[in-house]
């Protein structure tokens, strides 16, 4: 993981306009703020894991990253090119997009039902690749090989495939071009307990074998622990907090962080990261305050600064980044 990063994100921003039409006729015209100033580096070989409660933005991230929205301002490049204004339709059509796959949530709805495992796995290598014939055969079986799909459940269509194994065609499909970024949008969370197992011990051995870098977006913070080597943790569409996932895990230096961590059962986690009980709703992501912190009235050491101003992103020991006023360091901790 040395040398110059894969990906370079700045200032990433996604907004929505909504109301003045449809179920939102009544609400003046505004801007949902889903994704808001996020920046990070990721290098090759690594991962990357997104967290944070549901509506915090990480998906709509992913799919930025993954270039299937457009961002409405901010920088993304990859290997030193910029990439993020490329109308996303426009990079699908690219021989770019074999650099970047996702692996979607719902295994069943990407696929589409009236292709075979064997032509959904073919497809991007016959438009992005260029192969055919006995080369794209040969490639398909070997891809199914690796991952774990023998080679007489290829001609089957998606309704005749158990959910493991549609999860492991949509995985086949996406590292077939062999893509140097893999965006894996919680890629178990609809399979049973024993499968996810697999999946994700298939996911590790394809990007030791492969190399590529990872963003995995996932709701279970034990599977990011083992999983990522980096995490950030999103609320509100911004990224409060970044750092090396053992670290982050047990010592968060975010308030937020501290709450989402101590929700779970995490091996290892300090008696300052117990469970806290969050009060109150969050803030509305509907043309925020710029001027205030986003989880001012639910943080439980907030203070009046927070509400009138946004916290600057403080640089900590280890590599890592904290958005707040008031740093859960070790003092602090003992303090709160």
């Amino acid at each position: 993981m040395n040398g110059a990063p894969l990906l370079e994100v700045a200032a990433l921003q996604k907004r929505f306009p909504i109301g003045g039409g449809g179920l939102l006729a009544r609400r003046a015209p505004g801007l949902l703020h889903a994704v808001e100033d996020v920046s990070f580096t990721l290098r090759a070989g690594e991962t990357l894991g997104l967290v944070g409660e549901s509506g915090c933005g990480k998906s709509t991230l992913a799919r930025l990253l993954a270039r299937l929205l457009d961002p409405s301002g901010g920088s993304i490049r990859l290997r030193g090119e910029e990439i993020g204004g490329v109308a996303a339709q426009r990079f699908g059509a690219s021989p770019r997009r074999a650099d970047i796959q996702m692996v979607f949530q719902d295994a069943e709805g990407s696929i589409n039902p009236r292709h075979t495992a064997f032509e959904a796995i073919a497809r991007p290598l016959r438009r992005l690749r260029g192969l055919a014939g006995p080369a794209l055969h040969g490639k398909v079986t070997a891809t199914a090989a690796l991952c774990g799909l023998p080679a007489e459940l290829l001609p089957r269509f998606p309704h005749q495939l158990s959910g493991g194994q549609k999860a492991r065609v949509g995985i086949a499909r996406a590292v077939a071009t062999e893509p140097a970024l893999l965006v894996l949008d919680e890629p178990t969370s609809a399979l049973d307990v024993s499968v996810q197992v697999l999946i994700l011990d298939l996911l590790k051995a394809l990007q030791a074998r492969t190399g590529a870098a990872c963003i995995f977006v996932s709701h279970d913070l034990n599977v990011v622990r083992l999983l990522c080597d980096r995490v950030l943790v999103m609320y509100l569409g911004r990224v409060v907090e970044e750092g090396p996932a053992e670290d982050l895990f047990t010592a968060p230096a975010h308030p937020y962080t501290r709450a989402l961590v101590g929700a779970v059962s995490v091996p290892g986690r300090p008696r300052a990261a117990e469970r806290v009980r969050l009060a109150g709703e969050p803030r509305s992501p509907i043309d925020p305050d710029p001027n205030a912190c986003r989880f001012h009235g639910r943080c439980p050491i907030g203070q009046d600064r927070c509400a009138r101003a946004a916290p600057p992103v403080h640089a900590l020991p280890g590599g890592r980044r904290v958005a707040c006023h008031f740093p859960l360091t070790d003092g602090a901790l003992a303090a709160a």
